[in-house]
């Protein structure tokens, strides 16, 4: 594990060297903690250069605004589905830069103006470079109560005509890592960050026993109770609306199978490490979502599950009544349709983000029938297999 190179993040690696020193080894999920979201020199405290496609990675929102054109166009559908109530609360977490969420105000404004003028829209986000950046991005929405930026997610209860978005979250929240040698642990050995290993807690053994499998063959794979405490907080808010993640992960079935085992990486300017020692706070550290454990929080509290899809199913659902004419409306000449053609297809194509990323709906206070037929759940559905989350 090389020492950093940069003098400025040495000193987060010397407060994760005194953590050590004052406390023992410390688990894989606090190194992650520190490494992502230390106020001063986390990697998504420091600043917020690494988005987009010069940065380290990009999301869906940073590949065309027809991504959050379409979910304005979900989203309205949605709160057409609850009733069209006078006020809408739509809870963004993990909103980066604002960018999707400037993609769905400015085209719910101009294509739906009773959803729009209905809306307010909240960015969770704990970051306060990140958060910024999101008020300088939605400063035109925020000057008119249309938006607002939060630190952490509103208290007060369960709130009625919600939808909550996360996309790209859970899989950035900070995991334990088991192997057959127990729980990771962090330690400190001649000046050099080692790995060492703990006896599993409970909670851990428990999400193994319900949610995943258990480490063999000198395998490793991560526990995410972070995740599991995030989810639970959400689907305890949501009185009636709708609940959804996108992000890349897998359901236990899967697991079962053989596959995303050990699926921890860092990334740095759009390479991908196993290595998540090399700098810490300057590069991303990441790992799959675990479907199942997510959708069984969301059961727990009462949503309906609707089956886990792709983003390509999900989006194609949306966009093929109009043939896509978000994407496509301001193109004037034919170079500027093939480049929105192009980008469409790096969000729904199995070559780009169509098949790697998955959507999970929840909702509660909905009728069954009324939410199967909003038009990001009915795409292909006689055509694809139910892949139930919740299996076991």
């Amino acid at each position: 594990m090389p020492a950093v190179a940069n003098p400025i993040l040495n000193f987060l690696r010397q407060q994760i060297e005194q953590e050590i020193r004052e406390h023992g080894p410390i688990p894989f999920s606090r190194y992650m903690e520190l490494c992502l979201y230390d106020s001063e020199f986390g990697y998504y405290s420091r600043n917020a250069a690494q988005f987009g496609k010069a940065g380290d990675f990009y999301t869906s929102s940073d590949v065309h605004a027809v991504f959050g054109r379409l979910l304005a166009r979900q989203f309205e559908e949605m709160w057409r589905a609850m009733g069209s109530p006078a006020r809408i609360n739509l809870v963004e977490f993990g909103p980066g830069r604002g960018l999707f969420a400037q993609d769905v105000l400015d085209w719910s404004e101009k294509k739906f103006p009773d959803f729009f003028h209905a809306l307010l829209y909240s960015l969770v986000e704990r970051s306060p470079a990140l958060r910024q950046r999101i008020a300088a991005t939605l400063s035109r929405h925020i000057e008119c109560d249309r938006a607002r930026v939060v630190g952490v997610y509103p208290a007060g209860g369960p709130v009625s005509n919600v939808i909550v978005f996360a996309n790209e979250f859970f899989d950035a929240l900070p995991v334990e890592i088991l192997s057959e040698r127990g729980s990771l642990r962090i330690a400190l050995e001649n000046g050099h960050l080692v790995e060492t290993w703990a006896r599993p807690s409970p909670a851990e053994l428990e999400f193994l026993d319900r949610y995943s499998v258990h480490p063999e063959d000198s395998k490793r794979l991560e526990v995410c109770l972070a995740a599991q405490q995030a989810m639970d907080r959400i689907a305890a808010s949501i009185e009636r609306g709708f609940f959804i993640a996108i992000d890349y992960g897998y359901t236990r079935e899967e697991q079962l199978a053989g596959r995303h085992r050990g699926t921890l990486k860092a990334i740095r300017q759009h390479s991908i490490s196993a290595n998540p020692y090399e700098a810490p706070g300057e590069q991303d550290i990441t790992a799959d979502v675990n479907f199942t454990a997510l959708a069984a929080v969301c059961a727990k509290h009462g949503l309906r599950i609707h089956k886990l899809i792709t983003q390509a199913q999900f989006l194609m659902g949306i966009g093929e009544a109009n043939q896509f004419a978000d994407a496509f409306e301001e193109c004037r000449l034919p170079q500027e349709r093939a480049k929105g053609t192009l980008q469409l297809k790096h969000l729904v194509t199995p070559a780009g983000m169509g098949e790697s990323f998955h959507v999970l709906v929840g909702y509660r206070g909905v009728a069954q029938e009324t939410a199967k037929s909003l038009s990001g759940l009915s795409f292909g559905r006689k055509q694809t297999p139910d892949k139930n989350v919740l299996k076991t």
